[in-house]
């Protein structure tokens, strides 16, 4: 980064006044130089773990490494940050106070970084996605087609999660653009709902709900051990959500977690128990008959899939001409920028 001249500034070197909004280069007057990224990093980690020697590992160095990175912080900063004793290094009242605004330029640099990072992969032509199984594998295929038949030239990158990593892909701006099924998104994500779904419960031919006339009850369902996906999955947490908004006060009972369709259907074709997966994910096999949906009464297991992308960054110019070309979707209106 520029450090200032005395030439370009009225204050004088080391003066902080503010030009358009923004603070003038020169702010450290003791050493003309910003803290290393690296080093606040560091600081941040042994509050967070509780031990230089656990964020020094964390960080690939030793703890001597680490200890002089950090005393060399201390003398740039002016500021004794740690206290060092017998039980190990412990923050100062200082050092919280830094470690809290380094923890929010950090967060900030990583804004700038996801954000360069989008707008390399725009210049290169390049829309990096994620998505959620379920869409991943029984819709976006079909989309990408058409997208693909449009814009034949520019490469695209899909990676399929569950919905949770895809959160995490967009923070820390490995993708563009993410598709999920969770039934509720973070704050700092904004989102427009793309389709429609439903959740089935499905059962072998064999089991006694697919020779059932009435419909089962969600007493019933949640006394009943079922097949599901993994903590984290869109459709575990869609269905835990419906249960909750159909009255059910306990958590369902899983016989078998698993964490991919394809093994969920394996697992029910093969006789553990019902499943719980997207209607988009049986539609074959409820077809053919090697899966038999069930009725569940008193419980509404429809859902929305989203896209989502991180509100401080906002869609991205190919990210939102591959939304666009999905049409208006179910909110009837274009994708916000």
């Amino acid at each position: 980064m520029r450090s200032g001249t005395e030439g370009e500034q009225t204050g004088g070197r080391g003066a902080a006044a503010p030009v358009g909004g923004r603070l003038v280069p020169g702010r450290f007057v003791s050493t003309g130089r910003w803290p290393s990224a690296e080093s606040l990093d560091l600081l941040v980690s042994v509050a967070r773990m509780g031990s230089l020697s656990r964020a020094a590992r964390a960080h690939g160095m030793s703890q001597p490494s680490a200890s002089s990175r950090l005393a060399g912080l201390e003398i740039e900063l002016g500021l004794t940050l740690l206290e060092r004793g017998p039980t190990g290094s412990h923050p100062t009242t200082e050092g919280w106070r830094v470690i809290e605004l380094a923890g929010e330029a950090l967060d900030a640099l990583d804004g700038l970084m996801a954000g360069v990072a989008s707008m390399q992969a725009e210049a290169a032509g390049r829309l990096r996605l994620v998505a959620s199984y379920t869409i991943g594998e029984y819709l976006l295929p079909q989309w990408l087609g058409r997208f693909h038949r449009r814009h034949p030239r520019l490469e695209v990158e899909l990676e399929v999660v569950n919905s949770r990593r895809v959160l995490d892909r967009l923070r820390d701006g490995h993708s563009d653009l993410g598709f999920v099924e969770s039934p509720e998104l973070p704050g700092d994500m904004r989102s427009w709902q793309v389709a429609l779904d439903e959740l089935v419960i499905v059962v072998t031919p064999r089991h006694p709900w697919a020779r059932r006339r009435r419909p089962v009850s969600v007493g019933e369902l949640i006394e009943t051990p079922v097949v599901l996906r993994e903590h984290g999955s869109g459709t575990r947490e869609a269905y835990e959500q419906a249960l909750v908004a159909a009255g059910a006060g306990t958590r369902p009972v899983a016989v078998l977690e698993l964490g991919s369709t394809s093994a969920l259907k394996s697992a029910v074709i093969g006789g553990l128990g019902p499943g719980v997966l997207s209607h988009l994910a049986v539609i074959h096999e409820l077809e053919t008959g090697s899966l038999v949906g069930v009725a569940v009464e008193g419980i509404d297991l429809r859902r929305s899939l989203c896209a989502v992308w991180p509100t401080g960054r906002g869609a991205g110019v190919l990210a939102r001409s591959f939304l666009t070309s999905l049409g208006t979707g179910e909110s009837g209106v274009l994708p916000p920028a």
